[in-house]
């Protein structure tokens, strides 16, 4: 059975930052892309950063130069380090990992940016 198990999600003032982490067990993880989506309150899910096996990364342009996404194969995990945080960064993050048969989610872990 595969598991996404996001953590590190809070509540954090405008300029904080946070870390967050996904751990994947079920599934091999090396060879697979992984990446970081967000759904804000109202809104549809959408990208915020991914990684490749080979550590290719891809961001979206509100989160360029503030976050930064990297993976740890021997630990099964992805993680998501976000500076200089906005209050439009609010919402629930959730992680995802692509196989060529399906994409597997996580439960989501909720960032609050609010002063």
């Amino acid at each position: 059975q595969v598991q996404l198990v996001e953590s590190g999600g809070g509540l954090v003032q405008p300029g904080g930052s946070l870390r967050l982490s996904c751990a994947a067990s079920g599934v091999l993880f090396s060879d697979s892309t992984v990446g970081w989506y967000r759904q804000a309150p109202g809104k549809q899910r959408t990208l915020v950063a991914t990684i490749t096996s080979g550590g290719n990364t891809n961001y979206a342009d509100s989160v360029k130069g503030r976050f930064t996404i990297s993976r740890e194969n021997a630990k099964n995990a992805v993680y998501l380090q976000m500076n200089s945080l906005k209050p439009e960064d609010t919402g629930v993050y959730y992680c995802r990992l692509d196989k060529p048969w399906r994409v597997y989610w996580g439960q989501g872990t909720q960032v609050t940016v609010s002063s």
